[in-house]
């Protein structure tokens, strides 16, 4: 039987947003840009179930055979971050990661040396390289279609078979447009390789949303990956199969 393939292909751009509810909201953590948003802390089973259900299913950029389901990893995942533009940001890169192994183990993320073969490659370019870098990767006509109909500042494409599991994710990051951009790629564009492949326009408090400029992991986008790589989450589970497991396992999430 032949493996059906699925190519997404998803975008970050920048931006500012409102706020709904939450509680417990804070300054945003050391390290963070100058001026990055404030974060919330605690959220109810229903702000995370939105949440999770509007980014772990679908995408507004896709290309190629519909996967229904959820996607995401079924085996550790091991990253490569390939330095390279006019600002080395290449050791930053690599601290962002390592943020997300040590806040979420349970994606089992490791961070492999030049030459060995990576689940997630995440590619630093200058602005002026991004879209040659895009055509590259995905072809003339994938790249131009994209690049004409928004204005990307950072890219992922994540490759996974007919079940949801992903096989390979490649993220693009621009490195030359400033602090604050880096470093909300950095952030947005893992979110998009380990799974939640989708954007919330509506959503206030995740990093996914493309009105706002975070460039940090927040405890929301935390809560929601640590759910999808739950062990009772699986690749290709439906929408209905997904809502009824998440009651159980969002208290554990917010710890």
């Amino acid at each position: 039987m032949s493996t059906v393939r699925t190519l997404l292909l998803l975008l970050a751009l920048a931006g500012a947003s409102a706020a709904f509810a939450a509680s417990d909201k804070r300054p945003a953590p050391p390290g963070a840009f100058k001026d990055a948003p404030a974060e919330y802390t605690r959220f109810s089973a229903r702000e995370i179930t939105r949440g999770f259900l509007a980014l772990a299913f679908g995408s507004d950029l896709h290309v190629g055979a519909p996967t229904p389901g959820l996607r995401r990893f079924d085996h550790p995942i091991k990253a490569h971050v390939l330095g390279g533009g006019s600002v080395d940001r290449k050791a930053a890169m690599e601290r962002v990661l390592q943020e997300f192994a040590a806040k979420v183990p349970s994606l089992q993320l490791a961070l492999v040396p030049d030459g060995e073969k990576a689940d997630l490659e995440v590619r630093l370019i200058d602005e002026k390289d991004f879209a040659t870098a895009l055509r590259d990767a995905f072809g003339a006509r994938v790249a131009g279609d994209f690049i004409k109909r928004t204005d990307p500042q950072c890219m992922t494409s994540v490759t996974s078979d007919r079940s949801g599991a992903i096989d390979h994710a490649i993220s693009f990051v621009i490195v030359d447009k400033g602090e604050d951009v880096f470093l909300d790629c950095a952030y947005h564009e893992p979110l998009h390789a380990f799974g939640l492949s989708n954007h919330d326009q509506r959503n206030p408090w995740t990093t996914l949303n493309q009105k706002r400029l975070v460039g940090y992991l927040t405890v929301y986008d935390r809560a929601l990956l640590t759910l999808l790589y739950d062990p009772r989450i699986r690749p290709g589970m439906s929408r209905e199969q997904v809502r009824r497991v998440l009651p159980a396992i969002i208290p554990a999430a917010q710890r």
